[in-house]
């Protein structure tokens, strides 16, 4: 006779997120996910990095790599703080700097350390879907301020903040992605950052800087980071080697005065971060970064273009998009009747995966018939076939694009 199951239901606290689904593999064409391109992996520098590091300091693997102390390997760290003031301006040493498994680790660490349940934060509107649901399952009263082509409006930041100012309520912080920001792709110009920085030290809000994307601008060209433009060290600045390098080694860093980053030291019980990881970033980081991630961007630039030529050729006119200046994403609004909530059931179960607007924006009507679609992962071939099938789906659902649509845009091209 087989016992029943033990029931767990009734020991689980209130709060918890929904249940995990059990994973059944990537869609046929998968546009979601920070995923990189396979290809552009730089395996055999890592393959080098690996033996290298393993063969030199393999046995600090003894002692949770406390050689270097609770903030990380320190060769990293130093890699860190050189790149940092080379590419963002930010004058830093290696003993400001926090080694963290990938920059969720980094959200949650700067979430735990400054907020409380009925706080209030200040994001852009349309932001990291991840940093939506951590907020939401905090608690967090958050307010998201519109974008244009410079990232987030400073007018409307401002009314903001005056307003809640006259509430009594004083936000915790602003949390912005100012450079290749997630998902519309813009830059927040240097101008913009002081104003920001202004905006901020007048009514004494932090800055929280979520630099992920920082490296795959497509001309390699960037403004100073805002921890850098910073006078008054009200800016905490996170980062991460996902896009970089490869996601799945999953090392971020925190850039933060010692007063918080103290408490998040405190606050970071998991004995570390991988350990060999950092080692084999640092040792191959350190000759090769500067050479690989302009190849990088190069490959991801060409992938962009044949998922936007996809687009007009399959959508026309009806997929409207901002060319975006850098990453491994493109937003794509289509017409105000489409749901994208709706769509990404139904092309998924065509074998195409999207990242549907509302769950990306603090405007859930706003972002209805917006979505996300990630190129980087996918090859030429499965982006092409993709679009097809995603258009197909489109055309089902909403009747969008029309096929006289297609064909007038074919004969413009």
């Amino acid at each position: 006779m087989t016992a029943a199951p033990f029931d767990f239901s009734p020991l689980l606290p209130a709060g918890l997120p929904a249940a995990a689904a059990r994973w059944t593999g990537l869609a046929k064409y998968s546009f979601v996910g920070g995923n990189n391109d396979p290809e552009q992996i730089p395996l055999d520098g890592l393959i080098e990095a690996v033996n290298a590091v393993l063969r030199r300091e393999g046995q600090t693997l003894a002692t949770y790599g406390l050689q270097s102390g609770p903030q990380g390997y320190l060769a990293l760290r130093q890699f860190l703080s050189a790149k940092l003031r080379r590419d963002g301006g930010i004058s830093c040493t290696a003993d400001d700097v926090l080694i963290v498994s990938g920059s969720l680790q980094a959200l949650d660490l700067v979430n735990a350390t400054l907020l409380a349940r009925g706080d209030t934060v200040i994001v852009e509107r349309d932001t990291y879907q991840g940093t939506l649901n951590r907020l939401t399952r905090l608690g967090v009263n958050t307010i998201g301020i519109p974008l244009d082509g410079d990232g987030m409006r400073m007018d409307v930041l401002s009314d903001t903040l005056v307003d809640l100012k006259r509430r009594g309520i004083t936000p915790k912080f602003i949390y912005t992605i100012p450079t290749v920001q997630n998902p519309t792709g813009t830059i927040m110009p240097e101008a913009r950052r002081l104003e920001l920085l202004k905006l901020a030290e007048q009514h004494g809000v932090p800055i929280f800087e979520d630099d992920c994307y920082a490296d795959l601008i497509w001309d390699g060209k960037r403004p100073p980071a805002i921890h850098a433009l910073s006078k008054s060290a009200n800016v905490i600045h996170i980062g991460s080697f996902s896009k970089s390098i490869a996601p799945a080694l999953r090392v971020g860093f925190i850039v933060a005065p010692w007063a918080a980053m103290s408490r998040m030291l405190a606050l970071k019980t998991d004995a570390g971060s991988g350990a060999l990881e950092q080692m084999v970033l640092a040792e191959y980081c350190t000759p090769h970064f500067e050479t690989h991630v302009p190849a990088l961007r190069r490959g991801l630039r060409a992938k962009l273009d044949t998922l936007m030529e996809a687009l007009n050729e399959h959508f026309g006119t009806t997929a409207e998009f901002e060319v975006p200046k850098g990453g491994i994403f493109l937003w794509v609004k289509l017409p105000d009747h489409v749901d994208t909530l709706k769509l990404y059931q139904a092309a998924l179960a065509a074998g195409v995966s999207i990242n549907p607007g509302p769950e990306w924006s603090t405007d859930k009507a706003y972002a209805g018939s917006r979505l996300r679609l990630c190129f980087a992962s996918p090859t030429h071939q499965q982006i092409r076939e993709g679009v097809a099938t995603f258009a197909e789906v489109c055309r089902k659902e909403f009747g969008v694009p029309t096929r006289s649509g297609n064909v007038e845009m074919k004969s413009r091209a």
